[in-house]
């Protein structure tokens, strides 16, 4: 019996969810990586779900045989728009793969984590707001709600609940064409996140080590929140 931790980790494919999947079989986890596009880990501790999170309706079923130790939903996306020309099938596109996902992702597997398990959702230092990128915002404000509810829930079981939120970090969504009028912001360190900060931030919240941290929203902004 593999009695390694195992973690499912959502956006497995690229950016950010790519960096915790790397660092997480650095670490000596066994990983399970849901992404629609193909992943190319050759680690014999790593095992690929095919799965569209679009199709929410399937998401329930697909992980209906997993039994991991730790959730992990760093699946994203960003659309942008200002108030008066909002493309509402982007808002519902957004709070989807953000808010949907993660609440039938952890309504499915927190009845079979264990004590000292963990839930990680990938949010974003513009839940606070930020002009042209209110629906984004909003789904990522929706996150830090959910996680501090469910911490509530799942505190008697010893199962954590957290949010890290980068701000503008090196993934292929930060160079998006369809974000060209809203461009990100260098934070005041002079650079963008790096996707293996938020990955160690996240490893840290994975671990035994912090295990009385649970309910709160770890913002990595480089200062930009100064």
């Amino acid at each position: 019996m593999d009695k390694r931790p195992h973690a499912l980790v959502t956006g497995a494919s690229s950016g950010i969810g790519a960096a915790i999947v790397e660092r997480l079989l650095r670490d000596g986890w066994r990983v399970t990586g849901i992404s629609r596009r193909p992943v190319t880990f050759d680690h014999p501790a790593f095992d690929h779900l095919s799965l569209d999170l679009n199709d929410v309706d399937g998401v329930t079923d697909a992980v209906a045989e997993l039994a991991p130790t730790a959730l992990v939903h760093a699946a994203g996306m960003l659309k942008v728009g200002e108030l008066g020309s909002l493309d509402h099938d982007d808002g519902a596109a957004m709070w989807r793969l953000h808010v949907d996902v993660a609440e039938r992702l952890a309504n499915a597997l927190a009845p079979r984590l264990p004590n000292g398990g963990r839930i990680v959702f990938i949010g974003s230092r513009t839940a606070s707001g930020a002009a042209g990128r209110g629906q984004y915002a909003a789904t990522k404000a929706a996150l830090v709600a959910l996680a501090r509810s469910w911490a509530i829930e799942l505190a008697p079981k010893g199962v954590t609940v957290n949010v890290v939120a980068p701000a503008a970090t090196e993934t292929p969504m930060l160079k998006d064409p369809s974000r060209a009028g809203v461009t990100p912001k260098l934070p005041p360190i002079g650079r963008f996140i790096r996707p293996g900060e938020v990955a160690h931030a996240v490893a840290f919240l994975l671990s035994p080590e912090a295990a009385s941290i649970t309910g709160q929203q770890l913002v990595i902004c480089g200062g930009s929140s100064l």
